[in-house]
């Protein structure tokens, strides 16, 4: 791994200390399952209140909001898409979510944002495609802007490690 703004690491999201850690939402934004709903219990039921007055978030779009319970300050929330073959945009929509996370933090003015595997779990959307994207949008963004400083790729599972791991070392 060359960039020294990218890292890959296994871990609980919502055990890190960063700007801003990324949630792969719904597009209610109320909490759901997977990492949506290990962020929402994680924050507290503070993060559910302030979600609620975002009125929601179109899939490949995001929205931020504060950390509450979270060591981290902030919570980007993105909705991908749901994988239906892939003949439905799926690739551009994910790819968005990359987009708007990234533009969100720089607006933001924060320096390190740890994203997670976006719509790789109950969503379906191929895990090698999917993290081919993520690195793509991110690396694309990150050669334009100064920043985030850092994106950390938090994986849960060694299987996704290892596709990560994988396309970074190239």
């Amino acid at each position: 791994m060359e960039n020294r703004r990218l890292e890959l690491i296994k871990a609980d999201i919502t055990t890190l200390d960063v700007d801003a850690i990324v949630n792969a939402a719904n597009t209610t934004l109320l909490g759901g399952g997977g990492v949506d709903g290990a962020i929402h219990r994680a924050a507290g039921p503070d993060l559910l209140e302030e979600c609620k007055s975002l009125n929601g978030c179109p899939t490949g779009q995001a929205k931020i909001t504060g950390g509450y319970n979270l060591k981290a300050r902030h919570i980007i929330h993105t909705v991908g898409p749901v994988w239906s073959g892939g003949m439905h945009n799926e690739h551009a929509l994910l790819a968005s979510c990359y987009q708007t996370v990234m533009a969100l933090a720089e607006k933001n003015n924060l320096s390190t944002v740890a994203i997670p595997c976006i719509s790789t779990g109950i969503y379906g959307f191929p895990q090698e495609e999917a993290a081919k994207i993520a690195i793509n949008e991110t690396t694309r963004f990150l050669q334009k802007n100064k920043l985030p400083q850092k994106v950390i790729f938090v994986v849960f599972s060694d299987e996704s490690y290892k596709i990560y791991w994988k396309l970074l070392d190239q």
